[in-house]
């Protein structure tokens, strides 16, 4: 049985997409409270706390080492203070674990702008470390989108491995799938009026992304500075106003949006927000997993977690290109 570890594992996003190729968690950890609340309630399973209060003695024994570690300090939602910011230190917790134990795999995810974070500089000691450490190490920037989620969620994955470097080009990917067969078919939809919305006359296909964007609400959030066009959509990540066609993805789910913010143009051509349901469904998240926390913790939920058909799908290759011979015994 191969065996893994799940460090800063949220809700246990990577763990869904980790088991799905028949690897067994050993352990998990998560200062997060309601983090922890709904990991023990689907996994049964409390995970441990503070990372930096777990002696690495103490870590049961692994093949491989998950961790998605906190991108806050990374992140172009955020300040971007990287190593300066506490939380950024905690990837060398990380370090110190696999120092001690020796994992044959280790497994890291964060968002894409890790790798522009202070000029390069950033990713540069993290490779560094890991390389340092014994690890042949491999990256790449992959896109939820195409591992059949409607969502345009790139985020960097890193993998280090003591036997060999990681070939993301053997990863399986999945036709990108459309927002409107994700939707539930009726509900207690939040519709908007006509008047809190302005339409394009024409949708746009925004290159590559298979973004549509429609319209936006009828917010005027900017007043100083803006380009025309622009003064509804937020100054932070300009996409909590925006709507988008179901006939395309959605952007981005991010942390910050705890009122979940997120509208459509529905095929009948109203505009709606988004369930929360739908919003776990175009994270791919089961239909059996369960939400028990509040509304605004769940988004956050959401936006700090994972698209698990995509950490399924670099299992996959992990399982086919380190583990492969260990199977067959």
């Amino acid at each position: 049985m191969i065996r893994f570890i799940d460090l800063f594992c949220g809700v246990g996003g990577i763990r869904i997409g980790m088991e799905s190729q028949g690897f067994k968690c050993v352990m998990s950890s998560d200062i997060n409270t309601e983090c922890q609340r709904t990991y023990e309630e689907n996994f049964h399973e409390l995970p441990l706390g503070d990372i930096t209060k777990i002696d690495a003695k103490d870590v049961s024994d692994h093949d491989i080492l998950c961790a998605g570690f906190p991108c806050q300090p990374f992140s172009i939602s955020g300040k971007q203070k990287g190593f300066e910011d506490t939380r950024g230190t905690l990837f060398f917790e990380i370090c110190r674990i696999i120092d001690e134990k020796r994992p044959k795999v280790v497994f890291l995810e964060n968002v894409k702008h890790l790798i522009h974070h202070n000029h390069g500089e950033t990713l540069a000691v993290i490779l560094s470390k890991l390389e340092g450490l014994g690890y042949k190490v491999s990256w790449e920037v992959l896109n939820g989108s195409d591992f059949g989620v409607p969502q345009n969620r790139e985020r960097i994955i890193i993998v280090g491995s003591r036997t060999g470097k990681f070939d993301f080009e053997k990863i399986k990917t999945i036709p990108r799938g459309r927002l409107i067969d994700f939707l539930d078919s009726d509900g207690d939809f939040e519709y908007l009026d006509s008047g809190e919305y302005t339409l394009l006359e024409a949708t746009k296909q925004q290159p590559g992304s298979g973004l549509i964007f429609a319209g936006y609400r009828n917010k005027s959030i900017r007043k100083v500075g803006v380009r025309p066009g622009t003064e509804h959509l937020s100054r932070v990540h300009k996409q909590p106003n925006r709507i988008y066609s179901v006939y395309g993805i959605h952007p981005t789910l991010p942390s910050q949006e705890t009122s979940g913010r997120y509208f459509i143009l529905t095929e009948d051509n109203r505009v709606r927000k988004l369930t929360l349901n739908e919003c776990w469904r175009i994270m791919g998240f089961p239909k059996e997993y369960k939400k028990i926390s509040a509304v605004g913790e769940q988004y956050k939920q959401l936006g700090n977690s994972v698209c698990v058909p995509m950490i399924s799908a670099v299992a996959e290759e992990i399982n086919n290109q380190f583990f492969k011979e260990v199977n067959k015994q």
